[in-house]
């Protein structure tokens, strides 16, 4: 499995692979690499002839350093894993910030039509600002036939698909169904920080989740809310941040159902300092 630390490296070989008329896919990560990810990856293996999954720390997507410096970082581990998976179909792609920003760590500013500006927009200021700025140079270098991304991150599926759309960029995205732990947690780099008392409550976000799909069918979107603010309002140790019920395209809150429509409920909870995100499909 080659691994590439510099733009230029991972340019020759994909443009060696193109030249044979081989299909590349792309999974873009931040590392810490677990099932959720892997199963992206699997995914893309069926559907290209190459894979390069990208592991790179993204430090203008966020917006509280602290988050970024603890956020854990382990190439070594994560090339192991890609391995069990295929250690010929594979490339990574790990370049340092300079390789990406060239000196220069700033984001881009974008226009996503209003999508930004929801949920996750509201609580980190500029970060899909960040995010289109990274998801857009990798394309750029790379310049994948299709990317892969989870849909625990909807918010971001839905900008990449709008970035994509507005820049004419070359590239299909396609979205993948949420991984969940064993007890109902969406999988995610972070929940390897979470102390004991914490993993044994935070299946309780899910739970939460499923419980709100069964009101949708007889509840009004807004009493929803109430309940599921109630239910945390009584928890010991978990913190809402938001609960939204939002329009699937526009992701705008709802504000009367239509059977035409679809739509989601989105969560936000932190577990200590750890903030973690789900979402599931209403209807």
């Amino acid at each position: 499995m080659e691994v590439y630390s510099e733009k230029q490296g991972i340019r020759i070989a994909i443009d060696a692979f193109k030249a044979k008329k081989l299909t590349i896919g792309m999974v873009p990560t931040m590392g810490a690499l677990h099932e959720g990810h892997l199963q992206l990856v699997k995914k893309a293996l069926l559907e290209n002839d190459r894979v390069v999954v990208s592991i790179f720390v993204n430090p203008t997507q966020f917006n509280n350093n602290e988050d970024l410096i603890k956020y854990p970082r382990t190439l070594d581990r994560d090339v192991a894993l890609l391995k069990t998976v295929s250690k010929t179909n594979i490339m990574v792609y790990a370049p340092t910030v300079d390789d990406i920003y060239e000196g220069n760590t700033v984001s881009q500013t974008f226009d996503f039509d209003g999508l930004e500006f929801e949920m996750e927009g509201k609580f980190r200021s500029g970060h899909f600002d960040g995010v289109g700025t990274i998801v857009k140079r990798f394309f750029d270098i790379v310049k994948p036939h299709k990317a892969y991304f989870g849909e625990k991150d909807f918010q971001q599926l839905a900008i990449i698909k709008k970035l994509v759309e507005k820049y004419n960029i070359p590239v299909k995205i396609i979205g993948c169904k949420i991984h969940r732990e064993a007890n109902g947690l969406a999988m995610s780099s972070r929940n390897t920080r979470l102390k004991a008392e914490y993993k044994e409550a935070v299946p309780f976000i899910y739970k939460i989740l499923k419980k709100a799909k069964e009101k949708f069918g007889t509840k009004s979107a807004n009493k929803i809310s109430e309940w599921v603010e109630k239910q945390f309002d009584n928890h010991d140790i978990l913190e809402l941040e938001y609960f939204i019920v939002a329009d699937a395209k526009t992701l705008k809150p709802i504000k009367r159902k239509s059977n035409k429509k679809a739509y989601r409920a989105f969560i936000a909870v932190y577990a200590d300092n750890i903030r973690l995100i789900d979402n599931i499909a209403l209807n």
